[in-house]
């Protein structure tokens, strides 16, 4: 028979484990959002400029730049090529 009180235990370590997973998550974002804004603060464009050279919305650019939700992985690769930066660059 199980002990309840290590069930439980069980569950709250998990629960802790996922959310410091998803913390993580969010800062792995963060900083994403803030390289490719660095990047293209130091080329000098704007978000409109960035847009245009990449074929993207600004408002798509504004997004990500704002970490409201995270590029895939095509858009990475537009954005970086745009800017002319590294991938390895802006996700270490």
């Amino acid at each position: 028979m199980n002990d309840p009180l290590c069930t439980i235990y069980d569950h709250e370590t998990e629960q802790k484990e996922n959310y410091m997973k998803k913390t993580e998550i969010v800062k792995a974002e963060q900083k994403l959002a803030d390289k490719l804004r660095d990047c293209r603060l130091k080329q000098g464009l704007t978000q409109d400029a960035l847009a245009e050279k990449s074929g993207l919305d600004r408002k798509t650019v504004n997004r990500i730049e704002r970490n409201h939700f995270s590029p895939s992985i095509r858009t990475l690769l537009i954005l970086c090529d745009s800017l002319d930066v590294k991938v390895s660059e802006v996700v270490k």
